[in-house]
């Protein structure tokens, strides 16, 4: 089914319900399931097994990765974390295409009202992705 499975998080609420519909998929097929979450500063991947990182220096991301694993049970996904500096939607596009993903999961927000006119990341992830798409509905 997937072998390489990229989330985008900025670890809200409603984030959560797509990195834990990732962590499903990932754990269903032997996915490895690469975590992004896009940081202000330079790009440093992270390799994850379980809840704990090493070595990094993106605490606020590794704290909320581990924290999130916890709650949807992360045990027995090969997870890597990445913490990119740019555009979110193309930080998971070029992630995406740097590990070969065959599938993108990202949540629905910004997919209604002016955010939508104006891009969100979804729909700009949905037209730039090198594999398919799965767009959480994270506003139930």
């Amino acid at each position: 089914m997937f072998t390489s499975i990229v989330v985008g998080t900025n670890w809200s609420g409603t984030a959560e319900l797509a990195v834990t519909r990732a962590v499903e998929l990932a754990r269903l097929s032997g996915a490895r399931l690469h975590v992004v979450s896009v940081d202000e500063g330079t790009a440093s991947p992270v390799s994850v097994t379980g809840a704990a990182a090493t070595g990094s220096p993106h605490f606020h991301a590794d704290v909320a990765l581990e924290q999130t694993l916890e709650r949807v049970g992360g045990e027995g996904v090969e997870i890597v974390q990445h913490t990119p500096s740019g555009a979110a939607a193309d930080s998971i596009v070029a992630v995406a295409i740097e590990e070969n993903a065959d599938l993108i999961v990202v949540g629905s927000k910004g997919m209604q009202g002016a955010r939508r006119v104006l891009g969100s990341v979804p729909n700009k992830i949905s037209h730039h992705a090198p594999c398919d798409v799965l767009i959480v509905n994270t506003t139930a």
